[in-house]
């Protein structure tokens, strides 16, 4: 790749983070400067700036760093998350990050140390959604916290927090969080009338539908 299209595609993915990290606020998964994403190209990690509303930013502010956390890129600070994106990228094969704030996600770290099989697409998941323990944002515990919550997982939820979800995109990485979202209202919605306990699925349930999901979609 040329210096050229190297630059091309930092500034390519530096758009579509943009408009991913607006969607999170215009769909409601993060109010103000909560939240963060990011994404990786090669060994730079594109990440939002900290306490920066998203409507502001521009291709002008491009902020990067490399997988040690050193700032290659830009004048913003780096989101105060960024132990928390690093860490998924050192240990996954991820190539995007989505941390939101999202109320029901949220409202559902509180109640359970994980999401109850509401719902089959759990499975896209990678299984039940775990709840990583409570700790200081910003920092290496709660990195670690989330790491043992993701393991054979691609997202979770963080206690009292909020959710992170990665995947091969940007987009995989939104569409998780929403989903994760959806399934967390969907719970507390069914839960909340009195006197019904609602039915859940079991793991081997689970199983059959993510054998299922392997073939979904178009093919060819």
């Amino acid at each position: 790749m040329t210096d050229q299209q190297s630059r091309d595609a930092i500034a390519e993915a530096w758009c579509e983070l943009i408009t991913t990290a607006r969607r999170t606020a215009g769909e409601g998964l993060v109010v103000g400067t909560s939240g963060n994403v990011s994404v990786r190209i090669g060994e730079l990690i594109l990440v939002t700036p900290s306490g920066v509303p998203y409507d502001q930013l521009t291709s002008d502010d491009t902020v990067g760093v490399d997988l040690d956390g050193q700032q290659v890129l830009g004048d913003f600070t780096a989101t105060s998350e960024l132990p928390l994106h690093l860490a998924v990228y050192r240990n996954t094969s991820a190539t995007a990050v989505v941390h939101t704030h999202a109320v029901h996600a949220t409202a559902v770290s509180t109640l359970v140390p994980e999401l109850p099989l509401i719902h089959y697409m759990a499975a896209a998941h990678g299984g039940p959604v775990r709840v990583a323990p409570y700790a200081l944002y910003g920092s290496d515990e709660l990195a670690a916290h989330m790491l043992h919550a993701l393991r054979d997982r691609n997202a979770c939820l963080l206690q009292n927090h909020g959710t992170v979800a990665y995947g091969d995109s940007l987009a995989q990485a939104y569409d998780r969080t929403a989903q994760l979202e959806w399934m967390c209202r969907l719970w507390l919605t069914a839960s909340s009338l009195p006197g019904r306990t609602p039915t859940l699925l079991t793991e081997a349930e689970l199983d059959e539908v993510g054998q299922k999901l392997k073939g979904y979609g178009q093919r060819g």
